[in-house]
């Protein structure tokens, strides 16, 4: 009976084809043998084994030649997906040249192939989170440019604090992510390593031809060449694991934000709109946040998987035992959820709609007291600072319980008439005057984004 599948029915919700194909189980499988080819290659210009041999293992070495499930089952009983594949490679390169089926995998383990392979795969993922990561800070950095002085309210704890505007929120959520992305970036390039150790990390059964071997694998494979072998030394694969955590907190808090903002109350934010998008099975008028919705399934996701990477850390002696294999499916998860994230969250800034119109009516909901600090710090200029706040205290008090506006509250108070004029109170109590240094704060966060995005393209990204 065959395997069922398991990612068809979820897995468009939670990655994007492009990054499923690039974790998929051919891929996988076609790394390896793209590692086996090369360890060939490296071998024979070295004189490990003949160019012949070289030439046979290539030849065979193409996933479509093999069966990705009965691979996975005989992985049961081997414990990987190596031992059997080399078993069936070594099969096809005795059917084309039944001399040179011996120089299959030699001098290798099997974590040599897992893992270098997964570099392989990693350094394809990382590229195309590259593109959507990049664009992303891109879109906000316009949204902060475009909306540098568009008011919104400010909001701590859930309620309304002051205001502040739409451009300064942009640019939060574009550092938050310009980091990340460096993170990831330096975390990426710092995992693109090859793992060619042998047995038990000492390449014995090259001799001494070991470091060569490696070095001409290394290059051919385009990957970084360690110091040693890092079979049971974990931390690149540990640090990119929690980089790509971070990513994914990163672009959670953006997708919170935007859900907050389009809840019905509010209305500052719409997703992009269309045939089926977000709607209800049971209430025709809805619009769900249906992108921010996938989004945040991924950023919760993220801590738990992150933490099996670390979890996996202590592995035992020179070669592991379940720590390592642990991460096979871990490192995958966390790609796949970043890259849907990414791309759902460019949608959502290039494609949703920010409503000024609402921003400013939020503004207003409290009739004036979102402006009561900006009353409080006028007049502590005239007074000192506990004076003002006992005065305001005492007017907040009346708007709220009178239920009227602040600036009736205002009028009524006698003291605060003495040292602020009618005009003087009219412009406290308009939002666009009290500002302060937003617009300014988010001109240096695009500036500083679009600085370091040219210097880490060009140092950590080129490297990858």
């Amino acid at each position: 009976m065959a395997w069922p599948s398991s990612n068809v029915a979820l897995g468009p919700l939670f990655s994007t084809q492009a990054m499923a194909a690039v974790f998929s189980d051919a891929a996988r499988i076609q790394a390896m043998l793209d590692v086996e080819a090369a360890l060939a290659r490296a071998e024979a210009a070295c004189g490990v084994i003949p160019v012949s041999a070289a030439d046979a293992i290539a030849q065979a070495a193409q996933a479509e030649f093999y069966d990705v499930e009965a691979l996975g089952l005989a992985a049961v009983d081997s414990g990987n997906l190596a031992m059997p594949l080399v078993k069936l490679l070594t099969e096809k390169v005795r059917e084309r040249d039944a001399e040179m089926a011996g120089f299959v995998h030699w001098g290798a383990t099997s974590q040599d192939i897992i893992d270098t392979g997964l570099v392989l795969q990693l350094r394809a993922g990382l590229e195309l989170l590259r593109n959507d990561l990049t664009g992303l800070c891109d879109a906000l950095a316009a949204i902060a440019e475009g909306e540098i002085a568009t008011p919104l309210a400010g909001r701590t704890l859930l309620q309304q604090a002051v205001p502040t505007t739409l451009g300064l929120k942009a640019a939060g959520w574009l550092s938050g992510l310009a980091h990340a992305q460096r993170r990831l970036a330096e975390a990426g390039s710092a995992a693109l390593m090859l793992q060619c150790g042998g047995a038990a990390g000492t390449l014995a059964a090259l001799q001494d031809k070991g470091f060569a071997v490696a070095s001409a694998m290394a290059a051919d494979l385009r990957l970084g060449l360690p110091v040693m072998p890092w079979h049971s030394q974990r931390e690149r694969i540990a640090d990119l694991g929690c980089a790509l955590a971070l990513a994914l907190g990163s672009l959670g808090k953006f997708a919170r934000d935007l859900a907050l903002m389009t809840q019905t109350e509010i209305g500052e934010f719409s997703e992009p709109s269309g045939e089926g998008r977000g709607g209800s099975s049971a209430m025709p008028h809805k619009a769900n946040a249906v992108g921010c919705a996938r989004i945040l399934a991924a950023a919760r996701r993220a801590p738990g998987l992150a933490a099996t990477a670390l979890a996996a850390m202590d592995q035992e002696h020179e070669r592991g035992l379940g720590g390592w294999h642990a991460e096979w499916e871990t490192l995958p998860e966390l790609f796949r959820l970043a890259a849907m994230a990414a791309e759902a969250a460019l949608d959502l800034a290039r494609h949703g709609r920010f409503h000024a119109e609402r921003m400013r009516a939020n503004l207003d909901v409290t009739s004036g007291l979102i402006m009561a600090e900006a009353v409080t710090v006028a007049l502590a200029a005239r007074i000192g600072r506990g004076a003002a706040q006992s005065l305001l205290e005492s007017a907040v008090r009346r708007a709220k319980s009178d239920r009227i506006a602040l600036a009736d509250a205002l009028a009524g108070e006698a003291e605060i008439g003495r040292h602020l004029s009618p005009s003087a109170l009219a412009s406290l109590l308009e939002p666009l005057n009290y500002l302060g240094t937003a617009p300014e704060m988010a001109r240096r966060a695009v500036k500083v984004y679009r600085s370091q995005k040219a210097a880490y393209n060009r140092v950590i990204w080129e490297e990858i």
